[in-house]
């Protein structure tokens, strides 16, 4: 099973969210605007780095991101962040994913 690349993360580097698909699926309309509301892509700067174990023993990496847009920073999974340079890229492989699937 293929896993996502990994990216290698320095305090002071610039992420974002990877790209989440854009299908939206709502029955009704006050959902979709709930739903919405999480769905705009945030950047900000690694603060931070932080190892826990999952609950088979194994360890996982987070790093403390402080958003743009929020006062204080939270803790995000390594695997859900990329540097602000690739973005474009990965935007591009969700909407149109590739023909060697």
């Amino acid at each position: 099973m293929p896993t996502k690349k990994q990216f290698k993360y320095t305090i002071g580097d610039r992420v974002a969210e990877r790209p989440k698909p854009h299908a939206l699926i709502a029955v009704r309309k006050e959902v979709e605007q709930r739903i919405a509301q999480y769905r705009s892509q945030r950047y900000g700067t690694i603060i931070g780095f932080n190892t826990k174990l999952t609950s088979r023993g194994t360890k996982q990496n987070f790093a403390l991101v402080q958003w743009d847009h929020l006062k204080s920073p939270t803790e995000h999974s390594l695997m859900r962040l990329c540097p602000i340079d690739v973005l474009d890229k990965l935007t591009k492989e969700v909407i149109v994913p590739s023909e060697s699937s």
